[in-house]
């Protein structure tokens, strides 16, 4: 999916099976564990395929476009910005409010602060049912709400994460990548990893966050690597594999 969200986002793009085998390839993926990736990838909706001949091309559905272009701003923004006001929600001890918290909970956007409250940047919902909601622009954070929104593996993953992109800061040319194919992959690698820590929680301001968390220094060093890994025309990366 990282292949698609970074390299053919747009409605026209299309990538070849061959591509995709040759890309993933590259870092030590079997065909056949890249097969099995694209077919569940078509059977939740992702993508969709064309096949002419024994060739296949491949391309994001309008769902999977949506979604990752709704990641986007998260996964390649050199800031992201804050949220002017939170809403916390309160569930009591019936079924359906907690039923209702617990939903809303699997979207993504809320932080559970403990089992019957939650919060999440951004205004109120107006379609709550059985929860009791508040917005505010002020809210005093103590350590134990660092922590909860920082944990440990949370820290320990951003941290590991610096020091992998430091090491690729380090063997990588000023200018780069000379091979559009090794340029790609690299960039997919780095978005990838990236995306897998930052999509993990929802945007939260510095204050928020325990003093050694390593998020905005990752960022930079994100935008930094991907300035010098310009993203490859698909038609380039195609004739490439056809050479």
């Amino acid at each position: 999916m990282t292949i698609f969200g970074d390299l053919a986002q747009n409605k026209s793009d299309q990538i070849s099976g061959s591509l995709i085998t040759a890309l993933t390839g590259r870092v030590g993926i079997k065909a056949e564990a890249t097969r099995v990736a694209l077919h569940r990838l078509r059977k939740d909706g992702w993508i969709e395929s064309t096949r002419i001949g024994r060739a296949s091309t491949h391309h994001l559905t309008d769902y999977g476009r949506n979604q990752s272009a709704a990641a986007a701003p998260r996964i390649y923004g050199r800031e992201v910005s804050m949220p002017d006001i939170w809403h916390v929600l309160i569930a009591n001890n019936s079924d359906t409010s907690r039923k209702e918290l617990a939903d809303l909970l699997l979207t993504g956007d809320y932080v559970s602060l403990n089992p019957a409250t939650a919060m999440a940047p951004g205004p109120m919902p107006d379609d709550l049912e059985d929860l009791l909601g508040y917005e505010t622009s002020a809210i005093s954070v103590p350590d134990w709400l660092q922590d909860l929104f920082g944990p440990q593996p949370l820290k320990t993953a951003y941290a590991d994460f610096l020091e992998s992109v430091r090491i690729v800061d380090g063997l990588l040319p000023r200018t780069g990548a000379d091979d559009p194919m090794e340029t790609a992959m690299l960039r997919v690698l780095i978005v990838h990893n990236w995306r897998r820590i930052v999509l993990r929680h929802p945007v939260l301001p510095a204050d928020f966050l325990p003093a050694d968390w390593k998020g905005p220094e990752c960022r930079a060093a994100v935008s930094d690597l991907l300035d010098r890994l310009p993203r490859p025309k698909l038609s380039a990366l195609e004739a490439e594999l056809s050479s």
